[in-house]
């Protein structure tokens, strides 16, 4: 009996001893616990601020659209997006040719769309994309999608504004001491060219050529014999442009092709058919005739280098000309031939080129009438396709030019 009892009295002192120490263990936890909420939280890594590069040719730069505004930087490179370039809705993009700043002509109010309205030239540095400069200005035009509304001359010292305030004027800007310099009178002219050591161009509504001598003490305005009908069949306010040679392509809504070359007294070429120099049937303005016409918001894309055009075209019939693109033309302008046609699986609202020696087509794309628009950017010499960026802007778009 002793026996049994000193077997019980050891098995519950063993019982004791393990609940102790799950007693033990169980505080020391807790009281671990505590300790760790008190210890103070670690801090936040810090955020390395990155920069960008001066912009490079295969940079292209695409208006996000009305409802998300700002200018996205993409490079067709890498199918990557670089940055934000800030912009207000309907506002115009220009790019220093020195690859310091970018600048955007833009109008703001103090209350959204209502209040104070505030119309400027903003600034913003290359490599950080932050705020530099604000030059006010007296107006501008509020319509959006166009290349031609803001444009730089005198290697970048000097921006063009155009305005409507009803009629039509150019404001000039000088961007090296930032501020406004003078309003001109252009009465039924738009669409902005620079000229070397003159001023600027643009068309006309009497189907003229304006030249602005800007630098004399009243400008002086010559125009050009009427060449084009704006009435019967207008020239695309989207088209090619060369600043170092001076030289302009013209695309009318039928597809009659001019060049002009700048200058104090510019010079128009006769016109030719992109039709014809496809080898088909040139467009006319019947109605109800079916041909293939250019159009799109942005329909041509102009090489500087090789000199070709690059047209978005359809079939349809006459003032058709904001109907997308189901094809690429491809325009050797000198040769006056359509040297290749690229068939598009999904039609295209604008098209722009990169300024490389191994050029990138970019392309607005729809799919669909609801669809998401996307970026196409293509090979330009074999029409292979590089890269598919989705959700990406379907603005005007501008590439960097040398």
């Amino acid at each position: 009996m002793k026996m049994m009892k000193v077997q019980r009295k050891s098995s519950l002192s063993a019982r004791a001893r393990h609940s102790a120490a799950a007693v033990c263990a169980l505080a020391l936890l807790g009281s671990a616990n505590i300790a760790r909420a008190s210890d103070p939280l670690p801090s936040d890594p810090e955020l390395e601020a990155v920069t960008l590069s001066a912009p490079k040719p295969s940079w292209v730069f695409v208006e996000r659209g009305f409802v998300v505004p700002g200018n996205a930087i993409y490079d067709t490179d890498t199918g990557k997006m670089l940055g934000m370039v800030e912009a207000s809705t309907l506002s115009d993009l220009s790019i220093d040719p020195a690859g310091k700043a970018y600048y955007v002509s833009e109008s703001i109010w103090t209350k959204g769309w209502r209040g104070t309205r505030q119309d400027m030239i903003t600034v913003y540095d290359s490599a950080t994309l932050k705020l530099k400069n604000e030059i006010a200005i007296p107006g501008r035009i509020l319509i959006g999608g166009r290349k031609f509304n803001f444009v730089l001359a005198d290697e970048g010292k000097t921006a063009y504004v155009y305005n409507l305030d009803p009629a039509s004027s150019v404001n000039v800007v000088d961007l090296v001491k930032g501020k406004f310099v003078k309003k001109i009178e252009l009465a039924g002219c738009a669409s902005l060219m620079p000229v070397t050591g003159v001023g600027f161009s643009a068309l006309c509504s009497d189907g003229s050529l304006a030249t602005v001598k800007v630098a004399a003490a009243k400008p002086e305005i010559t125009r050009s014999a009427p060449f084009f009908s704006a009435t019967n069949d207008p020239i695309f306010d989207n088209f090619g442009y060369d600043g170092a040679k001076q030289q302009a392509v013209f695309l009318t809504y039928t597809g009659q092709v001019f060049t002009a070359k700048l200058g104090a007294t510019p010079t128009i070429s006769e016109p030719f058919s992109i039709q014809a120099a496809a080898g088909v049937s040139p467009a006319d303005t019947k109605p109800l005739d079916v041909h293939w016409y250019p159009g799109a918001r942005q329909g041509l894309a102009y090489h500087l280098g090789t000199g070709h055009a690059y047209v978005l075209m359809h079939t349809g019939e006459y003032w058709t000309h904001k109907e997308p693109g189901t094809e690429i033309w491809d325009l050797d302008v000198a040769a006056k031939k359509v040297v290749r046609r690229i068939p598009l699986e999904h039609p295209a609202s604008a098209i722009a080129i990169t300024q490389e020696a191994n050029p990138k087509l970019v392309l607005s794309t729809e799919r669909g009438e609801d669809g998401p628009s996307a970026l196409l950017i293509l090979d330009a010499k074999t029409g292979e396709q590089k890269f598919m960026l989705e959700n990406s802007g379907g603005g005007v778009m501008r590439t960097l030019e040398p």
